[in-house]
């Protein structure tokens, strides 16, 4: 192995598995250790496995492609499937909340076909959130701290086109003890009675937040505007928190 010509080498390296790599090929000796914490390897796995990016738009490409592969949406239970599982704190105002089928009465579809339900509110301010452990996640502490990955929050929401309603959205980086790091609060969206009912995305990315982002706390809610009986207050759907690469 010490004969082989340093891309050959690296092209073996490539083809192990990301975490074997870290904890275990790295540990081999000072030649595959500065390999391994270089960026040609790196940059070989991402393009064998179509992960791809702009070169100057990444600084560590181990951050990049461990980041690439755990994307995915940390909130559980997005589009109301599982009924409220997943959902803590609720406030259940008026009626409470309640989950219907898509488009529901005076709705619209939503703009994907993979989302079949939305959550609703009620005549009083219902709201819901979730909390996500990011290190439960996978996302370790140095490369918080460190890397300070960008976190995407996305939520869709929609009226009725018979009743007026209203809308808030509030995301929260918390450290170890709970402490908010970062805050982003939406204005109280108003959605006026005879609207259009079409679903709107909305959405926020944190980025340079500081070391010791340990958890995010997600949460959104709404009632409507005319103190029906029922359910005539804001829909949502389709939430999503993502640690981006």
């Amino acid at each position: 192995m010490e004969s082989l010509p340093e891309a050959v080498l690296i092209r073996i390296l490539a083809s192990i598995p990301a975490v074997d790599l870290v904890l275990v090929c790295r540990l081999v000796c000072c030649q595959w250790k500065n390999l391994v914490d270089g960026a040609a390897l790196w940059i070989l796995k991402c393009q064998e496995e179509g992960l791809t990016r702009a070169e100057s738009d990444t600084e560590n490409w181990q951050n990049f492609y461990f980041l690439s592969k755990k994307r995915k949406n940390l909130i559980k239970n997005p589009c109301g499937e599982e009924d409220l599982e997943h959902w803590g704190e609720v406030e259940n105002g008026g009626d409470g909340w309640k989950i219907e089928e898509l488009p529901g009465d005076f709705g619209k579809e939503f703009p994907s076909e993979e989302v079949h339900k939305y959550f609703v509110t009620s005549y009083e301010w219902c709201r819901k959130a979730q909390v996500i452990d990011l290190k439960a996640e996978g996302y370790w502490e140095e490369l918080m701290d460190t890397t300070q990955p960008k976190i995407m929050v996305r939520d869709w929401y929609a009226g009725r086109s018979d009743a007026g309603c209203l809308y808030e959205l509030c995301v929260k980086l918390l450290s170890e003890n709970e402490d908010v790091l970062a805050e982003y609060k939406s204005e109280t969206v108003t959605i006026p009675q005879d609207s259009d009912a079409n679903w709107t995305e909305i959405s926020h990315t944190f980025s340079n937040y500081g070391p010791g982002v340990r958890f995010v706390h997600f949460e959104h809610g709404g009632q409507d505007t005319l103190f029906w009986k029922g359910w005539y207050g804001v829909r949502v759907t389709n939430s999503s928190v993502t640690v981006e690469p």
